[in-house]
C-alpha cells in the first residue's frame, strides 16, 4: 500500500499549479462580481490539453484515469479558483463517458474529440423542475418521426448552456405508464445545441457568477436519429457510467478549495494581532483550524481510494459516494470557520473567503444532497430497508 504520488502525478499537479498561477485572487474576483465564462482560462488548459485528460488517445486526449484527474481538479480548485474555475472544465473529463463507453466508433470520433481539444463547449441536461434527483419520473419526451428525434419539455440547473455548442441530453421516449420498470423508456442523446429551438434562461445565484446554469425550454427541437447513444430506452442505464467519476471529482474539488480557505483563514491568524498578539496564538482559533485539516486530508484519503477502485475497474459507488459527502461537509466546515477566523474581515469579498463559502455550496447539495448520500449507504452498505 502505498499513498504518495507517482512521479507522474505530481507533475500532472505542478503544471497545472502552474496555469492556475496565472490567474490569481484578483482575476477569479471580478469573475465573480462581473461573470462571464472565464474563456481565457478555459484556452490555456485547453492549449495544453488537460481538458482531454480522461479521454482515449485515440479521440485526442491523454488517456489517464479518474485518479489523475480527481488531482487536476484539486489542483484547480486549491489554487483559489474554487469551483468557478473547477466548473469551467468540470464536463469535459467525465461528461461523454457514456458516448465513450456505448457509443459507435464513429460517434466517439466525431463527439469526444472536440471536447477533448476544446474546440467545443458541452452541458449535460438531466435535471427537469419537478423531478428532482428522481430521474426516472422525468417528463421531456423525444418522439420519433423517420430519422429526427422530436424533443419537448422543460430542464433545470443546467451549467454552461449559455455558451454550450452541443447537449448531452437524457430524454423519455417510451410514457412512463407503457414501461415494465421505470428506469425504462429513457434515452440518451449527444447532439446540436439549436438555440433556436431551445430557449436558455439563466439562474441568478448564490455564487459562482462565471458559470452560468440556467432552466431550458425545448420547442419541437429535433435530433437526428444518428446522434441518440447507444440503445432506445437504455439512457439511465449509460448515464449511470458518469456518476460515479462526478461524485469523485466534485469531492476533489471540495477538498481544494476546502484547503484554500484554510491557507488563507492561517495566513491571517498568523497575521492578525489583537490583544498584543497574533489571533493564532490562542488555542480557539488554532482547534478548528487543525480540525478542518484533519477532515479534509481524511475526506481525501476516500477520494483517492474511490478514484483507485473506479480507474482499477472495481465497484466504487459506496466509496465514491462517501468522498462526495465527507468532502462536501469538511469543504463547508474549512470555509465556514475560515470566514469565522478572519472576523468582520471575513464578511469583505476583497478576503475571498465569503466567495469560498458560497462557492462550497455547491458540492455538498449537488449531484447529490448529503440526506441521500446516507440513505444510499445505509441501504446498500448496511443493508437497511430503502427509507424512499
Amino acid at each position: 500500500m502505498d499513498f504518495a504520488l507517482t512521479p507522474d502525478q505530481e507533475a500532472i499537479r505542478d503544471a497545472i499549479a502552474r496555469i492556475c498561477e496565472k490567474f490569481d485572487d484578483a482575476y477569479w474576483l471580478k469573475r465573480d462580481r462581473d461573470g462571464g465564462f472565464p474563456q481565457d482560462f478555459y484556452d490555456a488548459l485547453a492549449r495544453e490539453g488537460w481538458l482531454g485528460i480522461c479521454t482515449a488517445e485515440a479521440q485526442g486526449g491523454a488517456g489517464l484515469g479518474i485518479t489523475e484527474a480527481a488531482i487536476m481538479m484539486r489542483t484547480i480548485a486549491e489554487s483559489g479558483a474554487g469551483l468557478s474555475g473547477a466548473s469551467a472544465v468540470h464536463i469535459n473529463i467525465f461528461g461523454l463517458k457514456p458516448v465513450d463507453v456505448f457509443g459507435t466508433q464513429e460517434q466517439k470520433d466525431r463527439m469526444i474529440r472536440p471536447m477533448a481539444e476544446g474546440r467545443e463547449k458541452s452541458c449535460f441536461a438531466v435535471t427537469e423542475p419537478n423531478t428532482g434527483l428522481n430521474t426516472t419520473q422525468l417528463k421531456l419526451r423525444a418522439v420519433r418521426k423517420g430519422d429526427t428525434y422530436h424533443v419537448d419539455g422543460q430542464k433545470v440547473w443546467i451549467s454552461t448552456a449559455q455558451v454550450a455548442d452541443r447537449i448531452l441530453l437524457l430524454a423519455r421516449t417510451t410514457p412512463l405508464d407503457e414501461v415494465k420498470k421505470p428506469t425504462h423508456g429513457l434515452s440518451l442523446f449527444y447532439t446540436k445545441f439549436d438555440r433556436d429551438r431551445i430557449k436558455v434562461r439563466e439562474i441568478e445565484k448564490m455564487g459562482r457568477k462565471c458559470v452560468d446554469s440556467n432552466e431550458l425550454f425545448f420547442e419541437d427541437f429535433q435530433i437526428p436519429a444518428e446522434d441518440l447513444i447507444g440503445e432506445e430506452g437504455r439512457g439511465f442505464e449509460y448515464i449511470l457510467q458518469g456518476m460515479n467519476p462526478e461524485r469523485i471529482l466534485i469531492a476533489a474539488e471540495a477538498v481544494g478549495l476546502g484547503m484554500a480557505a484554510l491557507r488563507k483563514a492561517t495566513q491571517y491568524a498568523k497575521e492578525r494581532v489583537v490583544f498584543n498578539r497574533p489571533i493564532g496564538q490562542n488555542q480557539g482559533i488554532q482547534h478548528p483550524l487543525a480540525t478542518n485539516w484533519c477532515e479534509l486530508e481524511a475526506a481525501w484519503m476516500m477520494v483517492m481510494k474511490a478514484a483507485w477502485l473506479y480507474d482499477s475497474g472495481q465497484p466504487c459507488g459506496a466509496e465514491a459516494n462517501a468522498a462526495k459527502y465527507l468532502a462536501g461537509e469538511a469543504g463547508f466546515n474549512a470555509c465556514q470557520q475560515a470566514v469565522m477566523t478572519h472576523g468582520g474581515f471575513g464578511y469583505a469579498k476583497e478576503y475571498h473567503v465569503e466567495r469560498y463559502l458560497r462557492e462550497v455550496m455547491i458540492p455538498r447539495i449537488a449531484p447529490i444532497s448529503p440526506q441521500l448520500v446516507l440513505s444510499f449507504i445505509a441501504e446498500r452498505v448496511l443493508g437497511l430497508p430503502k427509507s424512499y
